[in-house]
């Protein structure tokens, strides 16, 4: 395992407990606000995908990239969803 490595692995590890330590503070009013927007922002991942795109060159890398797309591509979609539902309890 390369330092590099191993250390992309711990900023990722420490990312998700302090993902899942900010989110379990939030008070249930505020989640689906919160969530819808965070979704929302995942279209930086799409970005992120197409990028990568331009330097794939691998059957395996093909594969990631396409799931990675599809996973990406949903979560955007299901932010604005969400968003939508949540702004329809305000229209009369």
């Amino acid at each position: 395992m390369t330092p590099v490595l191993l250390a992309d692995i711990t900023v990722f590890v420490l990312s998700v407990l302090v993902g899942f330590e900010v989110i379990s503070k939030v008070p249930a009013t505020l989640h689906t606000p919160l969530m819808s927007g965070a979704n929302a922002i995942h279209g930086v991942v799409v970005v992120g995908v197409m990028i990568v795109a331009a330097s794939i060159d691998t059957t395996v890398g093909y594969l990631l990239l396409f799931v990675a797309a599809a996973f990406a591509a949903a979560n955007v979609v299901g932010g604005y969803v969400v968003t939508d539902r949540m702004l329809e309890m305000f229209r009369r």
